[in-house]
């Protein structure tokens, strides 16, 4: 499977670029996917390497074909990235120079039709990053209660109609489990009368995955690692897809906490971690967003811990 068959880098020169790549410099690849960012770090070391995580086991592959290509430079670990500082430390490292975190889902996920990423597709609602994980997507439709189901799509869909989706789910489950993509996009539109059915499919579709998959308290995690595992002048580069997710990575560079609250030490100086790159989110351009309109939404943010 070619790169391009599996995920396109989303701004990948430029994501890349915000490391300050040392040539000797010790690196991680918090999402190695279909492994271009990863391949475009490991062309600027010399005696550097490049730890690479990823928990999907589609990657392993390419994840090979890397360790021929690149010997005594790239390593790899099949493994979220909610304890990435533990795997560093195991292979003798305690800090780094650059983090990068892709946080999007990658091409090859969404076109699988048995991974139930897209509600393009008739399959079963999974949705799980870690296909061994114990809790799909489909359990949260069958499991959840009604509150739960309207915070998981009031807060990290944003949608509007989250009490009528959710009751709506809690009695055709009821009358009939929910097993198949088809059934519940055909209760969606039973629901929600709109002209962009495909926003609320995404905004739906966005919610149930990063509740299957937890996405906002690893993403947490990892952040609050970064501190820690970056050495001085080192730097951390991460591209968000929404809204929910940038807010957490720009309030934490910006205020070294995730309530986007400016704290200040006793000589009124404001408390950081990091010093931002750039002040101002990178977006892709129209040329990149035209070759991949999966693109369209990213934001890169920089930083250097301080």
């Amino acid at each position: 499977m070619s790169e391009s068959e599996y995920h396109i880098p989303v701004l990948l020169h430029k994501s890349v670029d915000g490391l300050n790549i040392k040539p000797d410099g010790i690196y991680a690849d918090l999402t190695f996917g279909g492994g271009g960012h990863a391949q475009e770090i490991l062309t600027h070391l010399k005696q550097g390497k490049l730890f690479a995580f990823d928990q999907d086991e589609d990657v392993t592959k390419k994840a090979n074909e890397l360790y021929e290509k690149f010997p005594g430079k790239f390593f790899f670990f099949k493994a979220n990235f909610e304890y990435f500082s533990n795997f560093l430390h195991y292979a003798g490292y305690k800090s780094i120079d650059g983090i990068l975190a892709d946080l999007g889902v990658s091409s090859h996920q969404f076109n699988d039709s048995e991974r139930g990423f897209s509600f393009r597709f008739d399959g079963i609602p999974d949705m799980r990053m870690n296909r061994k994980a114990k809790k799909s997507s489909v359990d949260i439709l069958n499991e959840y209660d009604e509150e739960e189901l309207i915070h998981i799509f009031r807060t990290y869909g944003e949608i509007k109609s989250a009490k009528k989706l959710s009751a709506a789910i809690i009695h055709k489950r009821e009358v009939k489990k929910i097993e198949t993509l088809k059934q519940f996009n055909a209760l969606i539109d039973e629901v929600i009368k709109t002209k962009k059915t495909n926003k609320i499919y995404a905004q739906i579709y966005q919610a149930l995955r990063i509740e299957t998959n937890n996405e906002t308290e690893v993403l947490k995690k990892m952040l609050s690692q970064s501190v820690n595992c970056l050495n001085s002048g080192g730097r951390l580069v991460v591209l968000s897809y929404h809204s929910l997710e940038d807010r957490l990575v720009k309030n934490f560079i910006k205020y070294r906490n995730f309530d986007g609250v400016q704290k200040k030490d006793i000589y009124g100086n404001p408390e950081k971690y990091f010093k931002e790159i750039n002040k101002k989110v990178i977006v892709p351009d129209e040329e990149e967003i035209e070759k991949n309109n999966r693109s369209r939404s990213a934001k890169l943010r920089i930083a250097e811990r301080i």
